[in-house]
């Protein structure tokens, strides 16, 4: 699509052209010119617009996210401005183990699951199905495509080399993965374990780097969150911090080169240490019904510990721990007496902080100490970025260099409680970061927690900085019973806007507009009442991203749901067609893809509705731009071309007429590419 200014030099090489030009920019002069309108033409006649600005239009009220009945796979569903085409349970294997991540491959969906991976033909979405369910069990099967070649993540001490299912017994073990796994998929149906890379850490996420300049290898930048495998597990892992050890496992990310070529010759070529010199970033406190809680337990009689400046309640797993070493100091035997007890009720800060710093010290940690890990790293290879999701810091990285990530921006925030990862818009210049707060299996969307807490915050990109803009949470509260925080999601190629839609466990699914990004609005959603409205049982949505018109949403105790969206106040019919028009051959979310959309008469269109929506061009050129468009459809061959060519000039024409250049120069390029395509 061309965005640049029409060159007139080849229009006008054509007479008839140059006829139409003139006819019709006359009659385009009396539309929009006051010094030529029939000044006694009824007001009634002026058109009036159809669109209402998204911040204007009406939501349902009350919300009916609230207060729906619980049930796994008969729970009461609210749905605004989506259909659901299908809900499909997992396989018999894969029921009652989590479902994870997703990838995407021509018509194939691969779900992630802790006990493996589940393949799903998604071409007819009203009815996805499995075409393998690979069982091989690890944590959390973080799953990513690339041509012939499927990545899947192994973190937990479970995960076996041979995928078998009975675990790894043993503290040391020849047989556990942690790290990557390799298959081969050119037989998608029957994929081939080719290869692995262990780390020390394990991979809790990983992401997959397409370089634009390197055609003969792909990279997987790897986050790991586990504690360093013994070295006679994994020799050179060290737990040391990196002033006592400068190959220190602790403070760094893997970056594995893959080439394809020969995959299972993968291996790590670079252990990058982006979290230098950061300190440790400030945290908040409780919320008001943990506070609630940790004082309805202390009545009760439970331990409860001061740590970092907050009450916390020990559990009794932790509290039968102490008292054995209390036992032990003292060289005591048997059962811990009531003397016991009471030391440790009154000195229960003391010991509780002692031992926790020395766990965290153990994992590199401390409360001095910034972030040693990411959780996740979003890629953007088109512009040279990556978005980094690092506990208590989002990070800018520059990523020109694959192998050599460089940090160029680092911001820490109150709220925030455990950055978890990342969404950048389109072209680059904002970048979304998501607060998993609670982990994402702790109910942090209550009606009492603050809005700022377990949310997304919303930064534009300035001269290679972090600014910050809007939080942005779901709105509708949910119950104590549902882990709710925000998660995983994708843009929606929605032409001119920034929407995306997003997981927010059993919270649901929502879809929102940050083209403002600070003023972000929700314009579609999906909702199921709680698993268990008695306890607290986790599930909901993992996540959901937009592949090729569908939203495909991996549901952690369910199954597989495909959403689609359906015009509305918030979106038209031709942004979404528009929309429709991209098309992938695979997708990794956090290996993000630029959007580009072929030039149709819905991108067109879209454009249309949008200046129209915003109040950015009059009525009188807004209905007159429809009209051509309809008009020019309908025409074939040469009389199609010339008669689009003339409309792209007219559209250059009225540019000054609009407050927004970009998207009329957007708008006559897209119809000169009808033009000349």
């Amino acid at each position: 699509m061309n965005e640049s200014k029409i060159n007139l030099k080849n229009l006008y090489s054509y007479p008839v052209i140059i006829m139409a030009v003139l006819s019709i920019g006359f009659a385009f002069q009396g539309c929009a010119s006051s010094d030529v309108t029939d000044q006694n033409e009824p007001s009634s006649q002026v058109p009036q617009s159809t669109l209402i600005p998204i911040t204007e239009a009406e939501r349902p009220y009350p919300d009916p996210r609230v207060g729906l009945r619980a049930g796994l796979f008969d729970a009461e569903e609210a749905i605004w401005n989506l259909d659901l085409i299908s809900a499909t349970p997992s396989p018999e294997d894969f029921i009652g183990s989590w479902n994870t991540d997703l990838a995407f491959k021509d018509n194939y969906a691969i779900q992630g699951s802790y006990n493996g991976f589940v393949v799903w033909d998604i071409t007819n979405p009203s009815n996805p199905e499995v075409v393998v369910d690979f069982l091989c069990p690890a944590s959390q099967s973080d799953v990513s495509v690339y041509e012939n070649l499927l990545f899947v993540s192994g973190e937990g001490l479970g995960g076996r080399l041979d995928c078998g299912t009975e675990g790894v017994p043993t503290a040391v073990s020849p047989d556990r993965l942690r790290g990557i796994r390799i298959f081969d998929i050119s037989d998608i149906r029957n994929p081939d374990y080719i290869a692995n890379v262990q780390t020390c850490r394990g991979s809790h996420t990983h992401s997959v780097l397409v370089d634009p300049n390197d055609d003969e290898n792909v990279y997987v930048y790897v986050s790991g969150s586990a504690p360093v495998r013994p070295e006679d597990e994994l020799p050179g892992c060290s737990s040391a911090l990196p002033e006592d050890d400068p190959d220190s496992a602790l403070f760094r990310i893997e970056v594995i080169q893959v080439p394809l070529a020969n995959p299972e010759d993968a291996a790590i070529v670079s252990s990058p240490r982006i979290f230098e010199d950061l300190e440790a970033p400030p945290r908040h406190g409780l919320a008001p019904e943990e506070l609630a809680a940790v004082e309805r337990a202390r009545e009760a009689g439970a331990f409860v510990a001061e740590y970092g400046g907050q009450p916390r309640v020990v559990n009794n797993a932790f509290v039968r721990q102490l008292l054995n070493n209390i036992v032990r100091e003292r060289g005591g035997t048997g059962e811990p007496t009531a003397a016991d007890s009471t030391h440790l009720r009154e000195n229960i800060s003391e010991i509780y902080t002692t031992m926790i710093e020395e766990r965290m010290a153990a994992r590199g940690r401390g409360l001095d100490m910034g972030p040693n890990q990411c959780h996740d790293i979003t890629l953007y290879p088109e512009v040279g970025l990556a978005g980094g999701a690092c506990e208590g810091y989002g990070l800018l990285l520059d990523i020109s260099d694959p192998i050599n990530p460089v940090r160029i921006d680092a911001v820490a925030d109150s709220n925030f409680a455990y950055w978890h990862s990342a969404t950048f818009n389109n072209d680059g210049t904002v970048v979304m970061f998501t607060d998993e707060w609670g982990g994402g299996t702790q109910p942090k969307c209550r009606e009492t927690d603050p809005y700022e807490w377990g949310a997304n915050a919303i930064y534009t990109i300035e001269d290679g900085e972090l600014v910050f803009q809007s939080y942005f949470k779901l709105d509708a509260p949910q119950t104590s019973t549902e882990n709710c925080v925000a998660h995983n999601g994708s843009l929606i190629p929605i032409p001119g806007r920034d929407v995306m839609v997003q997981s927010w466990y059993q919270g649901g699914i929502l879809v929102f507009d940050f083209t403002d990004p600070a003023n972000p609005v929700e314009i579609a959603y999906h909702d199921r009442g709680p698993i268990s409205d008695e306890r607290m049982e986790t599930g909901g949505s993992w996540s959901i991203y937009w592949y090729n018109g569908m939203l495909v949403n991996s549901e952690i105790a369910r199954g597989l749901d495909i959403f689609e969206l359906i015009p509305s106040d918030f979106l038209t019919e031709n942004e979404i067609a528009a929309a429709n028009t991209v098309q992938m051959d695979y997708l990794n979310a956090q290996g993000q893809p630029m959007m580009q959309w072929p030039p149709s008469f819905a991108l067109a269109r879209a454009y249309v509705d949008q200046l129209d929506r915003d109040r950015q061009l009059d009525m009188e050129s807004i209905t007159y731009l429809r009209n051509r468009l309809d008009v020019t459809e309908g025409q074939y061959g040469s009389t199609r071309a010339e008669s689009l060519a003339v409309l792209a000039t007219e559209i250059e024409a009225m540019t000054e007429l609009s407050t927004n250049h970009r998207k009329m120069n957007l708008l006559a390029g897209t119809v000169m590419d009808l033009a000349t395509n």
